[in-house]
């Protein structure tokens, strides 16, 4: 699933998935209990409401919540250094500081090799740390996957 990270649409993404799976509007407006003219509302739109992006995600066996993911790991601004005499805890569930998926480790390659982007610049602008941007690099250009 190509996709521009930079500028998701959400409604272009489900429809790409369901005409890969070829599944019929009716067997969808059932499973997401709406009617066929609902349904193309919903698809036209840019962004969807979290509980249908759940429900898509369910009926397409595919997670559409990660391409956010992969949007706040590549273009969120860092996050401020902590003051450390401060110890507030969250109640919300704590994820792994980044999650690089093959999706955003071929994007971020993929700026260096077409040389929109040095090394140094993907270093920067997406915080990626050096070592681990010349572990894909050898990685991924031997053709190791």
């Amino acid at each position: 699933m190509v996709h521009d990270i930079k500028n998701i649409h959400m409604g272009d993404l489900i429809t790409q998935r369901i005409k890969e799976y070829k599944i019929d509007s009716s067997r969808i407006c059932k499973f997401m209990k709406c009617t066929d003219k609902e349904l193309t509302r919903i698809l036209s739109q840019k962004s969807i409401e979290s509980d249908l992006i759940l429900r898509f995600s369910i009926l397409l066996e595919y997670d559409f919540f990660r391409i956010y993911s992969q949007y706040l790991i590549l273009y969120a601004p860092p996050a401020k250094v902590k003051n450390t005499t401060v110890n507030t805890e969250s109640t919300l569930p704590q994820f792994r500081k980044k999650l690089y998926t093959q999706e955003i480790i071929s994007f971020v390659l993929n700026q260096i090799d077409s040389g929109k982007k040095s090394k140094k610049e993907v270093i920067n602008e997406y915080k990626i740390p050096k070592t681990t941007l010349y572990k894909w690099i050898i990685k991924y250009k031997n053709g190791v996957n």
